[in-house]
């Protein structure tokens, strides 16, 4: 793991110096885009929709629509220049039970690791934490976008995870919350907690469980892999560009001079090959000599 960020978490008045690292990873097997006949890869640029222009990364700003279509360009200076006093500090803001957390509210979870110079107030927080069993509510900065986070402890690490805003969480509102509720038979609820004792385990284990669909996609690769069912993109040269460009300007040059009735180039340069003496007159007959 490379550490993605790196500030300091801030205790009342202690400090400690500490890396973030991300703390999940995708397993999904990534998929590119190809053309299915020759496998080559299917490529996406960044263009302007006013002039056309492809635009290098380097210009590129961002931009809030208004409802009427205006926009407003932020420079990635402005950005910069926005107040953010959890830039590079996970500030710890009180002390609650985990439980009282409802998880539609978690987003993304990191491991804390303690600096060099950090270990022992690291272990103190880590184990007083963790005698407590409560968890830390805090707030922090990462890439350019404030957030509410969780700091606990999981497998002798501190860990943190974010978590939403109050207002990015939807109200659920469906009509059938608004409808009086179906008569429930006591059999019913019954036969329902039945089921649910039937299934239910002590503890969750996750190591039991696995994604079919993944092993699956995975040894179909392999078998094709493996049976040499592979496929070799050509590789794409300037010349085959340039190319492809000159059949089309001379396709836009020939569809606009039929637009006008006009000859064709491809016609009249084959009325330029034709053989000189064909072009010629008919040599004049000679007239008769008269008779004295």
């Amino acid at each position: 793991m490379r550490a993605m960020w790196k500030g300091s978490v801030s205790f009342g008045l202690v400090s400690i110096p500490i890396q973030l690292y991300a703390a999940t990873e995708n397993k999904n097997v990534s998929l590119r885009q190809v053309h299915e006949a020759d496998g080559g890869r299917i490529q996406y640029k960044r263009f302007c929709t006013i002039d056309g222009a492809e635009v290098p990364y380097a210009e590129i700003a961002k931009g809030y629509e208004l409802p009427d279509g205006e926009m407003v360009v932020i420079t990635d200076a402005e950005m910069a220049e926005l107040p953010l006093s959890s830039q590079r500090t996970i500030d710890v803001l009180e002390f609650v039970p985990l439980e009282s957390i409802d998880p539609i509210q978690y987003d993304r979870t990191y491991y804390l690791e303690p600096q060099k110079n950090a270990v022992k107030p690291y272990v103190v927080l880590r184990d007083a934490l963790h005698k407590s069993s409560q968890v830390a509510i805090a707030k922090v900065a990462v890439r350019q976008r404030e957030s509410m986070a969780v700091l606990r402890v999981h497998a002798d690490v501190l860990v943190m995870t974010t978590m939403l805003w109050p207002d990015e969480v939807r109200e659920p509102d469906f009509p059938f919350l608004r409808d009086d509720p179906p008569q429930i038979r006591p059999q019913e609820l019954t036969m329902a907690g039945s089921l649910i004792d039937s299934l239910a385990e002590p503890v969750f284990e996750p190591e039991k469980y696995h994604d079919h669909y993944r092993e699956a996609l995975e040894e179909m690769i392999e078998a094709k892999v493996a049976g040499e069912e592979t496929t070799k993109p050509a590789a794409v040269t300037a010349k085959a560009d340039v190319v492809d460009l000159m059949a089309a300007l001379q396709a836009s040059v020939d569809a606009a001079k039929k637009s006008r009735g006009a000859k064709s180039t491809s016609e009249e340069s084959a009325e330029d090959a034709e053989p000189t003496a064909a072009k010629k007159k008919p040599a004049a007959r000679k007239r008769a000599p008269k008779s004295g």
